[in-house]
Order: structure tokens, then C-alpha cells, then sequence
């Protein structure tokens, strides 16, 4: 007969998905009851725009768990001490702290850390839901015959499927930086996990308010589009290095603008540094990490941003010729100057975790932006571009119901 006691228990999860679903529960019923009249395409649009603004807000208070150093505030996931909450783990958390009255575990940061796996669980519940509503309109729209005349914009079920395969796999990667203790490598692809989140609602979104307008996108030229992409490509790079600058704590490693240590190329270990396989601090062999290395890893960061921040501007200045995509091309543009801003108060006033938290909402804003656009835009003929942004910014466009090029 087995031993039940040598079985793991699951109460914890039972509760972290009970959580999860109450906190979901609130936005599905809101969204539903404010669009009861609304066709289905538009109600998905509501949901996705309310959950897009969800994930980026757990994406803010992500980092806020970083910063804070609470990402081990529960050592085990998904409970705390293997309970649902740190109500029940008080007498281990207090027995921790007492041995490390400034370590990982604490009071506080056990709050922090469990408050951002129940909003996690509750995300999660909310693609969930809006994974099943969109198959379910999906099906219903097959069996009604698309009207004639030229293309239309449609639903697509497999971007909320994908994005439910995705929220899967970010559970699984948070998990990972408990259990592998903040392993840098795992906490970068983590942030990285985030960002491509808000991507894939990002996409859903516009599709959904396309489908509900019956229009396509704008067409732009090939080279704006190429710029679109390359931008996007960037961008993503320089989320990836500033992710390893933050869970590597090498933001301090210059305090100093433009130079740094006093120099325009401070001493710097890059094969120490981009050693992506290792633990926190140390190198793979377990020897720390030299100073040089954190130097490369921060220098190498802002490095990159220089590239980002011109593209963007030339980015922003290229869009704000095509009507369309003007309110993308302010965005884009007020963001750059917010990462600018956030990126120096890091540096020089040591790191504040006003700035440091806006360092990264701003990042993961500028992801959305240019998903945004990249969705609101398609390649197209010249002329026909020409011809309608000579009309003004709220004339009707002829072209979105040409095929595109």
C-alpha cells in the first residue's frame, strides 16, 4: 500500500489556482457586463486590452519583485514553505529572518513574492478564458459565409492559443527562479518571457479591433517596414542585455556618465561577463565574478542603447509620414525619452527603484508600441501609399482593401 505521506502535496496549487480564478473573475464579468451589446469581436478586444494591461502591470510588479530583492522571499514554489500563503509558513519565514535579519526571506518579501505568483495565476486564468472565447467564435464564424467583395479582416484562433502555450511556459520558467535561486540565465529568459507576452496580446488586440472595424492594415513602404522589424529586433536585444545588467547587479558597475570608472573604455572581462551558463556571481568553474566582468556587462548595455535610442528617433520621424501610424511614432518617441531618463537616474543616483522600475516598464511599453505598429501596417504599393497619406489623418483609406504587395 502506498505511503499517502510520501505523496507531494497539492494543496498549495489547489489554492494558487483558486486565487487565480478569483482574481480573474472580477475583469471577465466587467468586460462582459460593459459590452453585453457589442458583437463577440469587439468583446474580445475588451478582454484582450484589459488583460494586456494586467500582464504589463505584473510585469512592473516583476520587477519590483526583483529590485527588492523578494524573488526568494518563498524559497519553494508554488506555496510558501508549502503553504498557500505566508499566513501559514509565519513561523519558518520568522525563524529565517531571525537567522538573516537582511536576507532573502522575510516577512515583507514573502508577501511580495506570493502577491506576484497569485496576479500571475490570475493572468494566467484570464488567456485561459479569452484562448476558449475566441475558439468558440472561431467555429461559430465558420459556419457563416464571408460576405463578397475583396478581403476582410478575420479571427485567428491560434494566436490565443499560442499565447496560452506561452503563459504555460513563463509559469514554468518563474518556478525555475525559485528553485534554481535567481540562476541569472533563467531570470533573464523570465523578463524576456514577459516582454514576448505582451507581444503576443499586443498582436491579439489589434486583431481583434481589425476584425471588429472589418479593416486591414495600412500599407507602407518596404524600407519602413524593414525599419519596423530592425527596430523591433534591436529593441529586443537591448531588453535581453539590460535583463542580464539587472539580475547580474552590475548597474553600479558605472556610476558615471558618459564615461565610466573614468574612462571612455573602462578595464572590462567580456568572456567572464556573457558566461551565460552559471550561478549568480560566480563564474562556471565557481570562482567569482571579477569587477571587469560586471563592467562589460553594464558598458556593453549602454552601448546598445545608444543604437536603440537613434533608431528609434529615425524610426519615430519615418512614421510620422504615414498618418496612420502617427499616434504609434509620439509614443515610441515620448518612450525613448523616458528610457533616457530612467536609464541616467540609474546610473548617476544610484540605482532608485522609481527608476529602475519605470526602466523596465518602459522597455516593455516600447515592445508593445512597435508591436503595435508592425500590426497596424503592412507592406504595400508605393503609390497607393503616396495617394493616401496625401488625405487627412481621418479620411477613410481606399487601400485597405487592396491585396497586399
Amino acid at each position: 500500500m502506498m505511503d499517502t505521506g510520501s505523496l507531494y502535496d497539492l494543496t498549495p496549487i489547489a489554492w494558487l489556482m483558486a486565487a487565480g480564478v478569483l482574481i480573474a473573475l472580477g475583469p471577465l464579468v466587467w468586460v462582459w457586463r460593459r459590452n453585453a451589446g457589442a458583437g463577440p469581436a469587439r468583446r474580445l478586444h475588451a478582454l484582450t486590452v484589459l488583460t494586456l494591461f494586467l500582464t504589463f502591470d505584473l510585469t512592473l510588479f516583476g520587477a519590483f519583485t526583483r529590485l527588492t530583492d523578494s524573488g526568494l522571499g518563498c524559497p519553494d514554489w508554488p506555496g510558501c514553505y508549502g503553504n498557500a500563503s505566508p499566513v501559514g509558513a509565519r513561523h519558518e519565514i520568522a525563524m529565517a529572518q531571525s537567522a538573516q535579519p537582511t536576507g532573502p526571506v522575510t516577512h515583507s518579501k514573502a508577501w511580495v513574492e506570493m502577491v506576484h505568483r497569485y496576479l500571475a495565476t490570475g493572468v494566467g486564468v484570464l488567456i485561459l478564458a479569452l484562448a476558449g472565447a475566441t475558439w468558440i467564435v472561431r467555429r461559430r464564424q465558420r459556419r457563416v459565409p464571408a460576405p463578397a467583395g475583396g478581403e476582410h479582416a478575420t479571427l485567428s484562433a491560434w494566436w490565443p492559443a499560442l499565447t496560452l502555450v506561452w503563459v504555460c511556459l513563463q509559469g514554468a520558467f518563474g518556478a525555475l527562479t525559485v528553485t534554481w535561486k535567481l540562476f541569472p540565465a533563467i531570470v533573464t529568459l523570465h523578463l524576456l518571457g514577459a516582454v514576448v507576452l505582451l507581444v503576443l496580446l499586443c498582436i491579439q488586440a489589434v486583431r481583434y479591433r481589425q476584425a471588429a472595424a472589418d479593416r486591414l492594415p495600412t500599407p507602407v513602404s518596404p524600407a519602413l517596414r524593414n525599419g519596423l522589424i530592425a527596430t523591433s529586433a534591436l529593441l529586443l536585444l537591448q531588453i535581453a542585455l539590460g535583463g542580464w545588467v539587472s539580475t547580474n547587479y552590475a548597474v553600479l558597475a558605472c556610476t558615471q556618465f558618459p564615461t565610466c570608472q573614468g574612462s571612455w573604455w573602462p578595464p572590462m572581462n567580456f568572456a567572464q561577463g556573457f558566461e551565460i551558463w552559471r550561478h549568480l556571481g560566480v563564474t562556471g568553474n565557481g570562482v567569482p565574478l571579477d569587477f571587469s566582468a560586471l563592467t562589460a556587462i553594464h558598458y556593453v548595455h549602454r552601448l546598445m542603447a545608444y543604437a536603440v535610442f537613434a533608431a528609434l528617433g529615425v524610426l519615430a520621424w519615418q512614421l510620422r509620414r504615414t498618418p496612420p501610424l502617427r499616434p504609434q511614432a509620439h509614443w515610441l518617441a515620448g518612450l525613448a525619452l523616458l528610457q533616457l531618463a530612467t536609464g541616467l537616474g540609474n546610473v548617476l543616483l544610484g540605482w532608485p527603484l522609481v527608476a529602475a522600475v519605470l526602466h523596465t516598464g518602459g522597455a516593455a511599453a516600447l515592445a508593445v508600441v512597435l508591436t503595435w505598429a508592425l500590426c497596424e501596417s503592412r507592406r504595400g504599393a508605393v503609390a497607393a501609399i503616396a495617394h493616401d497619406t496625401d488625405k487627412a489623418p481621418g479620411a477613410p483609406h481606399n487601400n485597405q482593401r487592396e491585396a497586399a504587395a
